[in-house]
């Protein structure tokens, strides 16, 4: 790609991430002024104040519920593009996502077991549930690391693949049976939870979740060479001088930890890490020098915007969140499949 046709792409995606922003922090049930919530976010994040005085019910909604709520859409749907686009690569697979290994699995059921017993671990109270949710992903993790390491010395491709999706099977089946055995209240709960939500947080869940994007963010965005050259096949990448068995070790953990973190904040929610680096790839290329960073930005956009969505369409009830990227989600990846095989026909 050129590279003024590059940066005009970074300049919409960051443009697009800025204005969704704004208007998840402008648009809802109860009206503020712009004005307003510019000096609300001036006086909290730059400790400048130019008005006079503030209304504090105004002030309590723009910067206890809009903005952590924003911040959090931002960062789990950037978190899920990057591990649904580090997935894609690493793997050779564009129906790869995020919740291919089963580290998704796995942390749904440390939080619905949280859900299901009622308990809190001693000393954390109320973020008994996302650490819960955390210890699971990373449990499920380090299971499909054995299975792999025991079947295949050299972690491959496939033999990834079906550990993770012997390991979703399994933790599926247990998340199923404690629905299962739920009373009627907790079932609701827990299947609200499973759908996905980013509402009434607050800023101690962003605050848990930046480290864990920070660091898995970091891990793939090193390995934006290994990526392109895993693209071209292991044996490729051999002769290139990359260490595949390291490098696959590495993503895999980077990919895996932004999705746990993300899960164990949010419940799983499908479709933004599967469809966003697809439309990435197809105005960029398979760069995944481009593809990692823009999936960041459009990824952290949409799902601010589907959260937008969310809990305006039917205000003053809200949905989850994981019903409208579904909704979004599922027609624009049929749309794009079928393109893409009548691209292969039209070609064969």
């Amino acid at each position: 790609m050129m590279k003024r046709k590059v940066w005009l792409w970074y300049a919409f995606a960051g443009g697009t991430a800025i204005g969704a922003s704004l208007l998840g922090l402008l648009a809802s049930s109860v009206t503020v002024p712009a004005e307003t919530v510019m000096a609300i976010l001036a006086k909290h994040v730059l400790r400048w104040t130019w008005m006079s005085e503030i209304p504090v019910s105004q002030e309590l909604i723009i910067w206890n519920i809009r903005a952590p709520r924003v911040v959090l859409g931002l960062l789990i749907g950037a978190s899920l593009s990057l591990a649904g686009a580090a997935f894609q690569g690493l793997l050779r697979n564009p129906l790869a996502d995020p919740y291919i290994i089963g580290v998704s699995s796995g942390a749904s059921l440390g939080a619905v077991l949280v859900l299901f017993f009622q308990f809190t671990l001693w000393g954390l109270g109320s973020f008994s549930l996302p650490v819960m949710a955390i210890l699971g992903g990373f449990v499920a993790l380090v299971l499909v690391f054995g299975m792999t390491h025991l079947s295949s010395r050299n972690f491959a491709v496939e033999t990834i693949i079906l550990s993770g999706v012997i390991m979703t099977s399994f933790m599926s089946a247990i998340v199923s049976l404690i629905i299962a055995l739920s009373q009627r209240e907790d079932m609701s709960q827990i299947l609200y939870w499973l759908m996905g939500n980013v509402g009434m947080r607050g800023w101690s869940y962003a605050q848990l979740l930046l480290p864990f994007s920070i660091i898995g963010a970091l891990l793939l965005l090193m390995h934006v060479r290994e990526l392109n050259a895993l693209a071209l096949g292991e044996a490729s990448a051999e002769h290139l001088g990359v260490s595949v068995r390291r490098k696959k070790v590495m993503i895999l953990l980077g990919a895996s930890l932004l999705t746990g973190a993300s899960v164990a904040v949010s419940g799983a929610i499908g479709f933004v890490g599967l469809v966003i680096p697809h439309l990435v790839r197809l105005v960029t290329g398979p760069d995944h020098r481009h593809v990692l960073p823009l999936s960041m930005l459009i990824g952290g956009a949409y799902l601010v915007l589907a959260d937008l969505l969310a809990r305006t369409i039917i205000a003053p009830r809200e949905l989850p969140i994981g019903v409208i990227t579904a909704l979004i989600g599922a027609p624009v990846f049929a749309f794009l499949l079928i393109r893409q095989q009548a691209g292969r026909r039209g070609r064969g």
